[in-house]
């Protein structure tokens, strides 16, 4: 990983709305429909937490209809993890 790569990774982890989008998909794939219900926020706001979610490799998405599902990667805590570690 580079240092790009860990910034991205920390700017993600580095804000409320994206920690809680975390710890909801924690228990499995969510429908954007229920992210939206459970954070109280806006469609676009959403939008723009997950594209970072994504861009950070620490969520993965799949459409179905007209909606986005949205899911950890599988290794997430070990990606989070592998790259504090070089710092601490």
């Amino acid at each position: 990983m580079t240092y790009r790569e860990d910034v991205k990774l920390f700017k993600a982890l580095a804000d409320q709305n994206r920690l809680q989008i975390i710890e909801l998909l924690h228990d499995g794939e969510k429908c954007a429909c229920v992210l939206l219900e459970e954070l109280n926020i806006a469609q676009p706001t959403l939008s723009h937490h997950m594209k970072i979610l994504v861009d950070a490799e620490l969520v993965n998405y799949r459409k179905e209809g007209k909606w986005m599902h949205y899911s950890l990667r599988d290794d997430a805590k070990d990606y989070i993890l592998k790259s504090l570690e070089k710092f601490i």
